[in-house]
C-alpha cells in the first residue's frame, strides 16, 4: 500500500470555496487532490493514468445533473476496491441507507470539521478494515437530550448519572470526562434539558473542529479590525451564551493561552472580545467535556491546573464500553429499534451468538461504535435477526466462528462486585445499593416497577434511596 504522503483524492465538487477547503484539509497529511466537477469527468478519471492511482474518493451530492447514488454504484462497478465517502449537507438517515447500499464507505455532513474528515478517509483507506464494518460512521442519528436516552444498568454507570442528574439541577460548572464515543456529548445535552437553563438554547463548541488561529475568536469573538481578516464584527460563544449553558467538548485541546483567557472571564464574570476597548458581564455556566483525565494533563505541563479547578466542581467520569459490557445487550436493542425506525429500514432481532460476538470485542470507538455497526449491519442484513455472520470482520478479528460464537451464549452480567479486590466481600450496604441502581437503570426509572421487582414498597424505596445516598436517576 502506498504510504500516505503517496496518495490521491479525487473531489467530485462544483463548489470552488468547498474544494479549496478539503483540498488544504486533506494536503495537511500529505494527500494530494484531483478536483473534478461533473459525473462524466469523473467516470472519465478513472481510466486515466491518474485514476489509476486514486486512493479515495468524495463525493458532493448537489453535483449538477447527477443522481450520487448512482454515480457512487457506477464508479464501485468500475473500480470496486476503491472507497467513496459522500458530502452532503442532509441529515435524512435514509440518504446514508441508501448511500451505503451503493457502495459509500462512510458520508459526511457539511459543514465538515478538519478532525472527521481526515478520521473518515483513515478508516475508509486502511486495510485493516476492508468492509469499513468497523469503521465509526461520522455522523449520527439524532437522540433525545434526556437521561432515558441514556442506557445502561452497570453501577459505575448508573453512578456517573446520579452525579451528572444531581449537578444539573443546578448552576456551577461541569467537567464530564470519557473516551471518545462514550456519550459525553448525548449526557451534556440531557444534563442541559433537566436544567434551570433549559429554556434557553445550549450551544456546544467542538475544540477539535476548530483551527487553533480560530479558537480564540470562537470562545470570545472579536472587533471589526482587530487582526488582517476581521471584516466584520463577531460575537464569541461566552458571550452569546449569557444566562445559558456553554458546553465545550475536547476542551484538553485548548492551547495553555486560550486556557489563560478562560480562566480570566470564568474567574471576572466578563469577556473581552479580541480587539476590544472594555469587557462584557456575563453568567454563562460551562460544561466541559475531555477525552483525557485532565489531571494527567494538568501534571504533563499541558493543562492550567486554575482551570481545571474552576472547571470542575462537580466531576462526571463516563466509564467505556469495554468496562460496562453487561450494558451490551440492552443498548443493542435500543439501537436497532431507534434504526428500525429509520427511512428505508426495519426493525431487526439479534441471536444470542452475534450478541456474544458483540460483547466479546473491546469496543475502542465505545458506544458510538457499537451504534455504527449495528447500523452497517442492519442496511445489508436480509433476515429477520442479525446473526454472527453479519459481523464478517469482528469474527475475523476474535478468531472464531458463528458456530462457537453461538455456542456460547453470551451470559449477561448482572453488574454488582460481590468482593472487594482484596477478595473479601463487599459490605451488605454497598452491594444493596448497587442492586437498587440496576433496577432503576433496568426498568428506566419507573420507581412503581422498581419497587415491585425488588418486592419492596414505594415509601421503603424511596427511604432506602435517601439512606443509601442514590439519586433518583442512579
Amino acid at each position: 500500500m502506498a504510504d500516505l504522503e503517496q496518495r490521491l483524492l479525487m473531489l467530485i465538487d462544483d463548489e470552488p470555496a468547498q474544494s479549496r477547503l478539503i483540498s488544504a484539509l486533506a494536503g495537511r497529511e500529505g494527500w494530494r487532490t484531483i478536483i473534478v466537477h461533473d459525473a462524466e469527468t469523473a467516470i472519465a478519471t478513472l481510466g486515466t493514468r491518474q485514476g489509476m492511482q486514486l486512493s479515495a474518493i468524495i463525493l458532493d451530492q448537489w453535483v449538477p445533473g447527477d443522481d450520487a447514488c448512482s454515480l457512487i454504484s457506477e464508479l464501485k462497478s468500475r473500480r470496486p476496491a476503491l472507497p467513496i465517502l459522500m458530502l452532503t449537507a442532509s441529515t435524512s438517515p435514509l440518504l446514508a441507507v441508501e448511500a451505503m447500499r451503493a457502495g459509500a464507505a462512510d458520508y459526511l455532513v457539511k459543514p465538515v470539521a478538519p478532525d472527521r474528515l481526515m478520521h473518515a478517509l483513515r478508516s475508509a483507506t486502511t486495510r485493516e478494515t476492508p468492509r469499513d464494518e468497523l469503521a465509526p460512521l461520522t455522523e449520527k442519528m439524532p437522540s433525545s437530550p434526556d437521561f432515558e436516552s441514556m442506557i445502561g444498568a452497570s453501577p459505575n454507570f448508573r453512578k456517573a448519572l446520579a452525579v451528572a442528574a444531581k449537578a444539573a439541577r443546578g448552576h456551577g460548572h461541569v467537567l464530564i470526562e470519557g473516551e471518545s464515543g462514550s456519550g459525553k456529548e448525548l449526557l451534556i445535552r440531557a444534563m442541559h434539558a433537566a436544567s434551570p437553563r433549559a429554556k434557553l438554547p445550549l450551544r456546544i463548541v467542538n475544540i477539535a473542529g476548530l483551527a487553533g488561529n480560530s479558537v480564540e475568536t470562537a470562545l470570545f469573538g472579536h472587533e471589526k479590525g482587530a487582526f488582517p481578516g476581521a471584516f466584520d464584527r463577531q460575537v464569541g460563544a461566552l458571550q452569546h451564551c449569557d444566562g445559558a449553558t456553554l458546553a465545550i467538548d475536547e476542551v484538553d485541546r485548548l492551547p495553555l493561552s486560550v486556557q489563560e483567557r478562560l480562566l480570566e472571564s470564568l474567574r471576572r464574570h466578563d469577556v473581552r472580545p479580541i480587539g476590544a476597548h472594555h469587557s462584557f458581564r456575563i453568567d454563562v455556566r460551562v460544561i466541559a467535556a475531555s477525552n483525557l483525565p485532565l489531571q494527567d494533563l494538568v501534571s504533563q505541563g499541558h493543562f492550567l491546573p486554575e482551570l481545571l479547578e474552576v472547571l470542575s466542581p462537580t466531576k462526571v467520569e463516563l466509564p467505556p464500553l469495554r468496562e460496562r459490557t453487561g450494558d451490551i445487550p440492552a443498548l443493542t436493542r435500543f439501537f436497532l429499534a431507534r434504526i428500525g425506525e429509520q427511512p428505508g429500514l426495519r426493525e431487526l432481532g439479534i441471536t444470542d451468538g452475534a450478541l456474544s460476538l458483540l460483547a466479546a470485542y473491546d469496543w475502542p470507538g465505545n458506544v458510538r461504535q457499537l451504534q455504527a455497526v449495528l447500523f452497517r449491519a442492519a442496511v445489508f442484513c436480509d433476515g429477520d435477526a442479525l446473526t454472527s455472520e453479519d459481523f464478517p470482520q469482528l469474527l475475523n478479528i476474535l478468531g472464531t466462528g458463528p458456530s462457537t460464537v453461538a455456542g456460547n451464549p453470551m451470559q449477561e452480567s448482572s453488574g454488582v462486585m460481590l468482593y472487594t479486590p482484596d477478595g473479601n466481600l463487599r459490605p451488605l450496604e454497598d452491594i444493596e445499593a448497587d442492586v437498587i441502581r440496576l433496577a432503576i437503570g433496568h426498568y428506566r426509572g419507573r420507581m412503581t416497577e422498581v419497587a415491585r421487582r425488588l418486592g419492596i414498597g414505594r415509601s421503603t424505596l424511596y427511604r432506602k434511596l435517601s439512606e443509601l445516598g442514590i439519586d433518583n436517576a442512579a
